[in-house]
Order: C-alpha cells, then sequence, then structure tokens
C-alpha cells in the first residue's frame, strides 16, 4: 500500500488558534491535492521491492530547477550533480514538522558515517515571501552547514517546482500583523548522484530504514 503523505498545520503566530474553522478548510484543500498524488504515484509500490522506502524509480522527474542558493547565487539541479539529494520542502516559520524533520535528516547522515559527504540535504521553501537566502542560510547553518542547503525563488518557480514533484502545499491571506499559516506536505524526495528519482521517505520511515536504503543509493554507480 501507498504511505500516507502526512499534512501538518503549521502555526507561527499564536493567534492563529482562533482562524482555526479556516486552517481546516485549507488543510482539506492540500489533502485534496495530497490524495491525486497518491492516485497518481499509487503504482510506484512493488510487492517484491527490497527498499524500506517507496520506490518512485521511473514515476517523477530527474531534479531539474533554476532556483536562488542561500548565499544568493543562482542555482539549478544540475548544480547538485554528483551527490545523492534529500529534497524536502518546507519554511523557517514552522514550529514543528520541518525542524522535525531536518533534524531525522540530520540523524539519517551521522547514521551513514563517512558516506554522509556523498549526500546533500535541500531544503526548498514553500514561504518564499519570508523566507530570504540568509534566512534560509541561517536556518539551514543551524542543523549542518557542510550537509545542507537552503533554497528560494519567485512564487512562480516554487510553485513550479512543487507541481513537478507533486508537492501539496496551502497558505492563507495574511492577517493585519502579517503572520499567516501554511498547510504542506511532509515527504522527503530522494535523489540519486545523476539526479534521478529514486525513493521517497514520510513521517512512518525511520532513520534506520532511510539510512540503510540511502546508503545502497550512494553505493550504487550506474
Amino acid at each position: 500500500m501507498f504511505p500516507t503523505l502526512s499534512l501538518r498545520r503549521l502555526q507561527p503566530d499564536p493567534a492563529a488558534s482562533r482562524r482555526a474553522g479556516t486552517t481546516r478548510q485549507l488543510a482539506s484543500a492540500v489533502r485534496a491535492g495530497a490524495l491525486i498524488a497518491m492516485v497518481a504515484l499509487a503504482g510506484c509500490t512493488n510487492a517484491g521491492s527490497s527498499w524500506h522506502l517507496t520506490n518512485v524509480s521511473g514515476h517523477l522527474p530527474d531534479l531539474d530547477f533554476s532556483l536562488t542558493g542561500d548565499d544568493g547565487r543562482p542555482v539549478t539541479g544540475a548544480s547538485f550533480r554528483g551527490r545523492a539529494s534529500l529534497v524536502y520542502f518546507g519554511y523557517t516559520h514552522c514550529p514543528d514538522v520541518c525542524p522535525e524533520t531536518m533534524g531525522r535528516l540530520i540523524e539519517v547522515l551521522a547514521k551513514l558515517g563517512p558516506d554522509a559527504q556523498k549526500v546533500r540535504i535541500l531544503f526548498v521553501t514553500v514561504d518564499p515571501a519570508r523566507d530570504t537566502p540568509q534566512a534560509l542560510h541561517d536556518y539551514v547553518g543551524a542543523f549542518d552547514s557542510k550537509h545542507a542547503e537552503g533554497l528560494t525563488g519567485t512564487d512562480w518557480q516554487i510553485e513550479s517546482l512543487a507541481k513537478r514533484y507533486r508537492v501539496a502545499y496551502q497558505m492563507e491571506k495574511r492577517d493585519p500583523n502579517g503572520n499567516y499559516e501554511v498547510t504542506h506536505s511532509s515527504a522527503v524526495y530522494v535523489f540519486d548522484a545523476q539526479g534521478r528519482a529514486r525513493l521517497l521517505a514520510t513521517d512512518n520511515d525511520t532513520p534506520d530504514a532511510i539510512a540503510e536504503d540511502l546508503r545502497r543509493i550512494v553505493d550504487q554507480r550506474s
């Protein structure tokens, strides 16, 4: 069975609890998008597969984008060839699921030992209005400045990339103080050193399982 793509409610503003009804509506809208993605990817699961994670080889496009790195310079998918990439869509104001996921990915790298140098974490913001390159640099650097890099871009660039990989996210209108909530899917996409989409990890996958599959990916030469 294809694993569920978890959707989390994110509340950077304490007053957001008063808007719970609106948030539930947003969550429903994003959940509908995630369901479409699950139906589209349902054929990825292979009962005979030896992978712990969901095998998406041949079902998602190669790593390809034009964005801005957390150093302010333009980057493309080709900029990250040569290492496996763990791609996660989140944002720096996220109070729970994003730091939890980043923490899990850092734990995965620790389990890889020397092979961690063959892997890079790409944190793609779904909140480009607030996530400047400097904000992303500080955020990912707090987790692992050596292996993690933040990516941002225009609204159109982020929306196009999210659509390319069937990532669901939604944000409500700003309140008078400029605060807003974001609901987004929390899957991690695993690409090999050639930029090919290989695996999909969810909240249900343990760091041990991710590390074991990732080690196989970095050890493969073709």
